[in-house]
């Protein structure tokens, strides 16, 4: 098989057998053996990484804690976010698991902090880690999880898991 150019970002594979049969009007050129037409795209940017990350949602309120040393555990099964590179986009379920301090979570500033990713363009990676900074800097818990279990788009599922305290090193 060979390849060849049609038109910016687009790759064409040439070989017999073709279900492109015909001449692509659209393009002026004939495509009696085309395999396929692919539109490739772009690279990730910085840009793509970095979206989200300093969007301004709304604050974490906290009420008094009044017992000691107990965990408590948050299930979001509905979480929704945009992918910042393809618009589409991501649902999933984010677990929070912390151990208060002083302070607990209160549930309905929470949940609308979680509703305005519903429209964040934010990568998976960087939604689970960005609500642990977030839940760490309002509560200030003695530790805390954030789990998040993203369905799968094109075949591929992902799990990030965060935890305060971060290690000081990478591993």
């Amino acid at each position: 098989m060979s390849g060849g150019k049609l038109a910016k970002n687009v790759e064409v594979i040439r070989g017999p057998g073709s279900a492109f049969h015909g001449v692509l009007a659209d393009l002026g050129e004939q495509v009696s053996d085309y395999n396929y037409v692919m539109a490739k795209s772009n690279r990730y940017t910085p840009e793509h990484a970095e979206s989200g990350l300093d969007a301004m949602l709304p604050e974490i309120e906290t009420w008094p804690n009044q017992f000691p040393n107990y965990e408590i555990a948050i299930d979001i099964p509905e979480f929704t976010s945009v992918c910042p590179k393809t618009g589409l986009p991501d649902f999933g379920i984010l677990w929070i698991r912390y151990m208060p301090d002083k302070v607990c979570l209160e549930l309905k500033s929470l949940k609308e902090y979680l509703t305005s990713y519903r429209n964040l363009g934010i990568f998976q990676e960087n939604i689970v880690n960005r609500v642990l900074e977030d839940v760490v800097r309002a509560a200030k818990p003695k530790w805390a999880e954030i789990k998040g279990e993203f369905r799968p788009r094109g075949g591929i599922g992902t799990v990030v898991i965060a935890r305060h305290p971060r290690s000081k090193k990478l591993t």
